[in-house]
């Protein structure tokens, strides 16, 4: 079976990489516009801030060591330019020829991926303008920055790349600015988690301007300021992070069906709605595992699964692809962020009777050197309790709490299911109660209505203005507050009627719940404990 593979990045190579260890007979070809072919574009931003030092660290392969491996055929720089099902072929043009020739298939796989969004703006072709897709750009970004040339840079979009690069650009002292023109920075998260990470990222020398749309970038020859909606910003360098784009514009005869956002509409076996078609990658729209909803994932790891899937499919087996939840974890300057699932707002439009809870959770032993502690909300189903999602904030392991959500997502567990889960512990590791199930806990006390809470979000939308604050950490920390120790509650606080409105607080929030029970036990019924406690919230009276 001859069988032609457009592209050769990521969902390109692992298909003809397991083609071929499927069956040895295949006679496979990749396509690929570019030189390179299996790099780890995900790794561009820890070249640029040296935490990858070499340029071939970057560089899986390249097109003789891959063919020498698999026994694939790698044709670089050649561009597709028609796809011909009618007599399944392909034309293509040779890069350093300008040849066009044809190339026929028994049948094809599109894994042609994305391309930067290069937003028509003034000033775009300047000196000193870097996109992010390809390890030519992360060397000329690198280069600049190792010359000297650049002290301050302005990266546009704040997506994970574009934060990945500003904490990556900060790291090599660059001064660096970070536009948007959302709402927040950090897509995928529900807004309270945005507002703190850019409260974050601000205290850590990256100012994220959000509502800020890139009007021009000024300059004579290289790059001097940018204008935005609201203000210029000089800077020496911009780095364009808006987004990508399916490259599926030579498709436009084939009769292969497309998604509105021009990504390649396939079933649940990865075939287009052309026979013998199929696509993965960047340029596919799979579906989400949860709703059951079309979702774009381009992620190396979605193109590497959906990937192999599509190849045993070619190979003869009927093997659906699941679907995404949306998975994903960065590193950025102190502080790991990483989510999957639905978001709150997701699950409510999605018709779910959707609740959820902040919880500040110790990430291991208190008492272990380098302890900290987990943000994490975590979002389910009230009626059925289903687990619906996560996000996590923290300086440790944030990708364990997540990668526990997704089996648990996977699985279609309840909270019942997972609450008391047999997970790892040792000290250096995590607490008796594991993080993630401790969240459980406290989401099913709060389903239980033992747990009776307002949500950071409904806090700074002033829902507890009637309230008095009440201060419950272990020492007074909130200015002005009446303070309440814990331990030394046995009985009615004079001070305090019992249907009077408290709002407890402390730093994590685990204080003001066992407070909160204490008190309901002495007759108090109006208590709310704040979800995430100071470390969460700004509190002020």
């Amino acid at each position: 079976m001859k069988i032609l593979i457009i592209g050769g990045v990521a969902a390109g190579t692992k298909v003809a990489a397991k083609l071929k260890r499927e069956n040895r007979n295949y006679e496979v070809t990749i396509l690929t516009k570019s030189k390179d072919i299996s790099y780890a574009g995900c790794g561009l931003p820890y070249y640029v801030g040296k935490v990858i030092p070499e340029r071939s660290q970057l560089i899986v392969n390249t097109p003789e060591s891959f063919s020498n491996l698999t026994g694939v055929t790698v044709l670089t720089e050649v561009e597709v330019t028609k796809v011909n099902p009618a007599d399944k072929s392909v034309e293509a043009k040779d890069l350093k020829t300008e040849e066009v020739k044809t190339y026929q298939y028994d049948k094809l796989v599109i894994a042609s991926g994305a391309e930067a969004i290069k937003p028509p703006i003034d000033g775009a072709e300047l000196k000193n303008v870097y996109f992010m897709r390809t390890p030519d750009d992360a060397h000329a970004l690198r280069s600049a920055v190792e010359n000297g040339e650049i002290k301050r840079a302005t990266v546009v979009g704040g997506g994970y790349i574009g934060l990945e690069v500003a904490e990556n650009l900060s790291l090599q002292g660059v001064r660096t600015t970070v536009i948007d023109m959302a709402e927040h920075i950090l897509p995928g998260f529900d807004p309270e988690f945005c507002d703190y990470v850019e409260n974050h990222l601000a205290e850590q020398g990256i100012m994220a301007f959000t509502n800020t749309k890139l009007e021009a970038i000024l300059g004579e020859e290289k790059v001097e300021k940018v204008q935005t909606s609201k203000r210029a910003i000089k800077t020496d360098a911009v780095i364009l992070s808006v987004g990508i784009r399916a490259n599926t514009a030579f498709l436009a005869e084939s009769g292969i069906e497309l998604m509105p956002n021009r990504t390649i509409k396939v079933d649940e076996y990865l075939q287009t709605n052309v026979e013998d078609i199929y696509a993965v990658g960047d340029c596919a729209t799979v579906m989400n595992r949860v709703t059951k909803e079309p979702a774009w994932s381009p992620m190396g790891s979605t193109a590497n699964i959906a990937g192999r899937v599509a190849a045993k499919n070619i190979a003869g087996s009927k093997l659906a692809y699941p679907g995404v939840l949306g998975t994903a974890v960065a590193k950025l300057p102190e502080l790991n962020v990483g989510r999957t699932g639905l978001t709150e707002a997701e699950a409510i439009s999605s018709g779910f009777n959707t609740i959820s809870v902040v919880a500040v959770v110790d990430d291991k032993a208190h008492y272990y050197p380098d302890a900290s502690s987990f943000i994490v909300k975590m979002i389910a189903d009230k009626d059925t309790k289903q687990l619906l999602g996560l996000q996590v904030l923290g300086k440790g392991a944030i990708d364990k709490m997540v990668d526990i959500a997704v089996t648990a997502i996977t699985m279609g567990a309840n909270l019942h299911d997972i609450e008391n889960m047999d997970l790892a512990y040792a000290p250096p590791f995590s607490t008796a109660i594991h993080p993630f199930s401790h969240t459980v806990n406290i989401l099913l006390n709060k389903i239980s209505g033992s747990f009776e809470t307002i949500t950071p979000s409904a806090y700074a939308n002033g829902e507890a203005k009637d309230y008095k604050l009440i201060d419950s950490s272990i020492n007074p920390s909130i200015d002005g507050a009446p303070y309440v120790d814990l331990t030394k509650v046995d009985g009615e606080l004079s001070e305090f009627g019992k249907d009077e409105k408290l709002l407890l607080a402390c730093a994590k929030g685990k204080r003001a719940y066992m407070l909160q029970n204490r008190l309901k036990h002495f007759g108090y019924t109006n208590t709310l404990v704040l979800e995430g406690g100071t470390t969460f919230n700004e509190v002020t009276l």
